[in-house]
């Protein structure tokens, strides 16, 4: 007998979660004149429409030939909920398929344009009230599937309960869950091209997850964040800016300290102890290892898979706001390290998400790091650059992050990265330039900057490409500072030496102040510098274990006067004996050993003076504060510049010996008068001899250095010192 309210194909299609409109079939519908409910649960025997407080529940009929599928008709339109029966067991609740959509008009037109600045308040899971009833809203990005469904506990993980509605053209599936409340995990069934059933997904735009090494999607809750730092935001673009002391501690979370038991802190434990270390430490900054969900320690955040959810490996989205409030509150900004240059292989993730390459690119070439074994996004698809763009944008508005640390900005700049010839696609122009990546980092930082006040932005980037941190509208990238790679690497070849051979490599400190000014940037020694058997910053000095502690020092002395913002990764501030392990706390034990504790005595003191001096700082990114009294001594070792400010502030004159041999140096300067020594890394205090200067020196009506005074400055071997104008 045929159904005439239901084609017997829909009916199947349904039951067999096959149907690509279920919402065009299912719930209230007028038809053949009458109001009629079709419900459907694969579990149900029986089913029964409840309308109103006291109405009669009227008993629906089975659907012939889909098991599952239920009608009722009722006397007209109105709200009801539904009552099963099945294998001994009674349960009720609201139908799904009789509210209307939540996206609006316009949400629609913009998603379908790929250019929704706020995608995370349009997909992801939202907890809401939707016409009087209480539940959660799902919406995803799934262009090319032919149904989708929101699957979890709530119904066995089986997509054929909850399939979702196709919002036209956009690609975007949706749909209100009652009921469904936060804490909820769930993931998306997605039947992508030719009805092929895909991995469950995790949500592109979930703002929770579930502890490794479970890794489906949780519905959190965003919309009651508890501020208190907005004297932090008002002020804070005074202390982001090109002028401002930057001193950047970066941190991986995970192993920066430990709970007994061996068990990582969370987000509360760390705004308590790791906000007093940073601002005890004198830092201006603590930037975070990617704390983006990502399914695999070993990764440090690096192969992100829920782009839009803190980790909870820590805790929860409103426990990490409470660590951002905490730094805030004690005048420290935190900077996030942001991955868009790649994404993981993992089956939840965004890999072929509908079946389809489509937040990557089909053609390995262009969509497939070699390096990493991971996907590359198709930066020139208008609603993956949105995403991307969208997400840096949630962390600076939803968390109060003061800025991105944007990862491997050169593996997204070139095609031709880590890649040989034949391996790679030219772009229109037969070039190497990725001209779409370059359009999403100039995109996000106009966002960044256009959208949220007083943040920064900061590149990790290896090459010479022409004005990382100069505006977009100037050509440039539109970053606000580019790590100083090249830096990095001159002066840790240079330090590693033995001292009786670096005369024959003297200028690789000097050469940074060639290009000083091409950027503005940030002196870096990261995580990368003390992993994967390159050794800690202690061990890559030579000498033995006084000589190692003194060049380490001398280093710091060094790069600290440096033109240049400072990045320091968590245990180089103590000198730390070990290379990082992530897996285990930093060695805090070794700060009962006089030489570590000497190390850190002198980060904290290089911090404080350094934020003190605006010759130290102001004039990091121009010129006008920098020149060399003496960059050629390669015999001596020795190494002399002055350091400017604004009109009227006091000049730092900074002195370093790189040789095991105390000098006895006349130096040039440029006024005469008393010279305070405001810093000598050979202090006591932090390790060394106490040799110095006593305290500053008086300058000596004697030509030197070009200069018309000078003084005799005792350098102590493997030593810096500072002098500022009395």
């Amino acid at each position: 007998m045929t159904d005439t309210l239901i084609d017997p194909n829909e009916a199947a299609a349904i039951a067999e979660g096959r149907h690509g409109d279920p919402f065009s079939v299912l719930g209230l519908h007028k038809r053949g004149g009458k109001w009629v409910v079709l419900g459907f649960d694969p579990g149900a025997e029986a089913m029964w429409v409840l309308t109103g407080k006291a109405g009669k529940p009227v008993a629906a009929a089975p659907v012939l030939g889909a098991h599952g599928l239920f009608k009722a008709e009722l006397p007209r339109k109105a709200a009801y909920r539904l009552r099963w029966q099945g294998h001994g067991t009674t349960w009720e609740g609201e139908d799904p398929f009789r509210f209307g959509p939540v996206l609006g008009e316009m949400d629609e037109y913009l998603l379908g344009e790929g250019n929704h600045k706020r995608l995370w308040q349009v997909l992801g899971a939202h907890v809401i009230t939707h016409e009087g009833v209480d539940g959660t809203h799902f919406a995803v990005w799934a262009p090319n599937a032919e149904r989708v469904s929101v699957v979890g506990n709530f119904n066995h993980w089986d997509g054929r309960r909850h399939p979702m509605r196709r919002r036209g053209g956009t690609g975007v599936w949706e749909t209100f869950l009652p009921a469904i409340g936060e804490g909820e995990a769930y993931k998306y069934e997605i039947r992508g091209p030719n009805g092929v059933l895909l991995p469950l997904k995790a949500d592109p735009v979930g703002f929770g997850s579930e502890h490794a090494p479970k890794n489906a999607s949780v519905v959190r809750r965003i919309d009651n964040a508890d501020w208190h730092d907005a004297d932090w935001m008002a002020k804070r673009g005074a202390h982001q800016n090109i002028e401002a002391p930057i001193s950047v501690y970066e941190v991986h979370l995970g192993s920066w300290r430990r709970a007994p038991g061996d068990r990582m802190l969370s987000y509360t434990e760390l705004a308590d102890q790791l906000v007093d270390y940073a601002a005890d430490m004198g830092f201006t900054h603590i930037e975070l290892l990617p704390v983006s969900e990502y399914p695999f320690d070993g990764s440090w955040g690096y192969q992100p898979v829920g782009l839009f959810a803190p980790t909870i490996r820590h805790g929860t989205p409103n426990e990490f706001r409470a660590f951002m409030d905490a730094a805030h509150r004690r005048g420290i900004g935190v900077l996030l390290d942001w991955v868009p240059g790649h994404f993981p292989t993992d089956a939840h993730g965004l890999g072929r998400f509908d079946g389809t390459a489509l937040y990557e690119h089909q053609d390995p070439r262009e969509g497939f790091h070699q390096d990493w074994n991971t996907l590359i996004y198709n930066y020139g698809r208008a609603e993956v650059k949105n995403y991307l763009v969208s997400n840096a944008l949630y962390w600076l508005e939803e968390y109060h992050l003061d800025g991105l640390r944007v990862d491997a900005v050169a593996s997204m700049l070139y095609r031709d990265y880590s890649r040989e010839a034949g391996q790679w696609v030219p772009n229109k122009d037969g070039g190497r330039e990725n001209y779409e990546a370059i359009a999403v980092l100039q995109d996000m930082n106009i966002t960044a900057y256009g959208e949220v006040s007083g943040v920064m932005t900061v590149a990790e980037e290896s090459t010479a490409f022409p004005g990382v941190s100069r505006p977009v509208n100037n050509g440039g990238l539109g970053f606000g500072f580019k790590w100083n790679m090249g830096w990095m690497n001159d002066t840790l070849s240079y330090m590693q030496k033995d001292p009786i051979y670096r005369k024959y490599h003297h200028h690789q400190m000097t050469f940074g102040l060639h290009y000083a000014w091409s950027e503005n940037y940030i002196l870096p020694i990261s995580h990368d510098e003390v992993v994967h058997g390159k050794g800690s910053m202690i061990e890559k000095m030579p000498g033995g274990g006084d000589e190692k502690f003194a060049n380490l020092r001398a280093y710091y002395g060094f790069m600290w006067a440096h033109p240049g913002k400072k990045l320091l990764f968590m245990g180089c501030e103590f000198g730390q004996g070990r290379e990082w392990n992530h897996n285990q706390s930093l060695d805090w034990h070794q700060l009962d050993i006089p030489a570590h504790q000497g190390v850190q005595n002198l980060v904290r003191d290089l911090n404080r003076t350094y934020r003190a001096e605006p010759a130290l700082h102001v004039n990091d990114t121009r010129p006008d504060g920098f020149e060399w009294i003496e960059s050629n001594d390669a015999e001596a070792g020795v190494y002399a510049w002055l350091r400017k400010g604004r009109a009227g502030d006091p000049m730092v004159v900074a002195v370093v010996n790189m040789t095991p041999v105390e000098r006895t140096y006349r130096l040039g300067l440029p006024a005469g008068g008393h010279w305070a020594e405001i810093l000598n890394t050979d202090a006591a205090v932090y390790g060394g001899g106490n040799r110095g200067n006593l305290g500053g020196v008086t300058t000596e009506a004697v030509a030197h250095h070009g200069r018309t005074y000078s003084a005799l400055v005792t350098v102590p071997p493997l030593s810096a010192i500072w002098l500022k104008q009395d």
